[in-house]
């Protein structure tokens, strides 16, 4: 992608190529910071003009400023659909988590316990800030990696690639929802490593000791991914305001709260059994409250007539 700070250089001639980037050298200066704000900002009005250009070559008769406020509504309309669901899922796993806790003692398994220790593991190892290069760096990496995936899996094409400790990006020709956002709910280590351990089982006859530290991986993988996205996210992420800040945030809840509930059918016997029961209790919990909120609204309405009469 060529780079034009002064001039727009129309979508045919770069070949629709977008770079994705994850900015994070604030990290380290001021300086840096304030730099990559500036290249973000032009980034953003290159993206704006290409939007504004693609616009004008249509036979629309409303204005620019209607097609961002209509974009933004409607994006504002999608993530108020979503937070129900939120609010239903965080609802389900919450019961269901203090129920494989309390009344099965999950909280004594010795798979729950390795899990714990290696969240713990990298909570300390976060807060001490040992080694902080070489996190940030494996965090932009896995995050490049997530969004190149993606880019493939949606058959887009990669055609730049870097990593740094400063920050990172993607060069490719599509971008969508899902490509700008699969970062920040899909942690890619924890992939990694769940794939090199399936492998590992397939092809040797492991001792049950393999699996307790494959519990103790996941939890600090996890737990890295968890802790480097929420240290990310307030950091002006371009990623966020693609596709609407709001929206954004409550994919990515929703999103890294599915990961949890399959983590947790995963930790207990019968996967699948604990899976469709998860299942069934969100949907009576989504009944439940549909029901509530209806009388709700239904007695809320009838005082308003009443008053009205009055």
């Amino acid at each position: 992608m060529a780079r034009r700070p002064k001039a727009f250089t129309p979508k045919s001639a770069v070949g629709n190529q977008r770079r994705r980037g994850s900015w994070v050298a604030e990290w380290f200066s001021d300086a840096n910071r304030r730099a990559h704000e500036q290249a973000n900002r032009r980034s953003g009005k290159r993206e704006l003009k290409s939007v504004r250009a693609a616009i004008a070559a249509t036979d629309y008769d409303f204005p620019h400023e209607s097609v961002d406020w209509f974009r933004r509504v409607i994006r504002w309309m999608v993530a108020a659909v979503l937070l129900p669901l939120c609010w239903i899922t965080t609802w389900t796993f919450l019961s269901r988590f203090f129920h494989a806790t309390l009344d099965k003692g999950f909280w004594q398994s010795r798979e729950f316990w390795y899990f714990a220790t290696g969240a713990l593991t990298m909570l300390g190892w976060f807060a001490s800030g040992l080694m902080q290069s070489f996190f940030l760096y494996a965090y932009v990496l896995g995050h490049e990696l997530t969004h190149a995936v993606f880019v493939l899996i949606f058959r887009g094409k990669v055609t730049d690639f870097h990593v740094s400790a400063n920050g990172g990006y993607i060069t490719t020709n599509k971008t969508n929802l899902v490509i700008a956002l699969s970062p920040y709910f899909v942690p890619f280590w924890s992939v990694v490593f769940s794939a090199i351990y399936l492998v590992a089982r397939l092809s040797f006859d492991l001792k049950p000791g393999w699996d307790l530290a494959f519990y103790g991986v996941i939890g600090f993988t996890w737990t890295f991914h968890m802790m480097w996205t929420l240290w990310m996210i307030p950091r002006d992420q371009p990623d966020l305001k693609e596709n609407g800040t709001l929206l954004s945030l409550v994919i990515i809840y929703l999103a890294n709260l599915v990961v949890l509930v399959a983590l947790l059918c995963l930790a207990e016997k019968a996967p699948l059994q604990n899976a469709r029961d998860f299942a069934l209790e969100w949907v009576h919990h989504a009944a439940v409250w549909g029901d509530t909120i209806w009388h709700w609204l239904v007695k809320v309405i009838a005082d308003l007539q009443t008053s009205r009469h009055l």
